[in-house]
């Protein structure tokens, strides 16, 4: 296509937006207010995404060595969670540090620990702190490492991270479904809503093919008219998302420490390639499939 017909074309686009102007709107408020929603919900399932992965992430196993355990029990013990292939952290930590670390989280209450900071009255035991690669096989790891010779005890909260992880999994499905519910309503609601202003338009289609025009003339004015219509109905939601979630993150920065979304510019970035591809894209196929249906005279 040459230059001068581009720019035909994309003038012709943009006088039957001008021309139709109310039904013009109307096209870019359906394509607006379906991706608002979708946008929305993309932004709250992203930040629910993170959170839970960061409640996995904190997730951990931790093996209490048997007390009667001499050295070489000890360093076998060692030796196997070091290498063993699932683990991705091993830490340990001996019953001091762990005192300690119990005395700062009693804070003002640390004077009821006095007493016990000596080797032969502390009532705690040397452990090791793990991180599996991936946390959902916690509890199988777990359940594997009770066997070794040496491990006293195992903590990783069972009957709690089991639930945790599949409420995690289940929340992940829903929200992945319920996007797909809303692109798939958005395809339905931005293209019937094309269809109609063609509709609008099938005498001038008509006359136009009776008078010569190709099939092609015809249609790249619509297919710009639906990509102007689709761009601008994608960029309204991107500014309203912008600054509202802008704010909510700021907010929350401020206010909710401990909780943590993700940062303004990569969720944006994210929502650009998604909403202005899934705008255009729209615009263009409901132009050029709706037309097409006139175009048979």
């Amino acid at each position: 296509m040459h230059v001068r017909s581009l720019l035909f074309f994309f003038g012709e686009a943009l006088k039957n937006i001008v021309r139709h102007g109310w039904m013009s709107i109307a096209s870019i408020a359906v394509v607006s207010i379906t991706l608002l929603i979708l946008g929305s919900f993309m932004v709250v399932n992203y930040n629910v995404s993170l959170l839970t992965e960061d409640i996995k992430e904190q997730v951990q196993i931790v093996v209490y060595i048997d007390e009667k355990a001499g050295e070489g029990i000890r360093s076998q013990l060692q030796r196997a969670l070091v290498t063993h292939p699932e683990l991705e952290e091993v830490r340990y930590i001996s019953k001091e540090e762990a005192m300690e670390r119990l005395k700062r989280q009693m804070g003002d209450r640390a004077f009821l620990l006095e007493g016990y900071e000596e080797k032969d009255k502390n009532p705690l035991r040397d452990s090791y702190e793990l991180r599996t690669r991936v946390p959902e096989d916690i509890p199988r790891v777990a359940r594997e490492i009770m066997e070794l010779p040496g491990v006293g005890y195992v903590d990783y909260g069972s009957g709690i991270v089991e639930p945790l992880f599949q409420f995690t999994g289940v929340v992940r499905w829903i929200g992945f479904a319920f996007m797909v519910g809303l692109a798939l309503t958005a395809v339905f609601l931005i293209s019937h809503t094309i269809r109609l202003t063609v509709f609008i338009r099938r005498k001038e289609i008509m006359i136009m093919k009776y008078v010569g025009a190709t099939d092609w003339f015809i249609r790249w004015p619509f297919i710009f008219e639906g990509l102007i219509l689709g761009l601008v109905g994608a960029v309204v939601p991107l500014v309203i998302i912008f600054y509202s979630y802008g704010a909510a993150h700021r907010w929350v920065q401020g206010n909710i420490f401990f909780l943590s979304l993700i940062p303004v510019e990569e969720i944006m970035e994210e929502l650009i390639r998604v909403l202005a591809f899934l705008g255009i894209t729209l615009g263009v196929l409901g132009s050029a499939i709706s037309v097409r249906r006139f175009l048979k005279v």
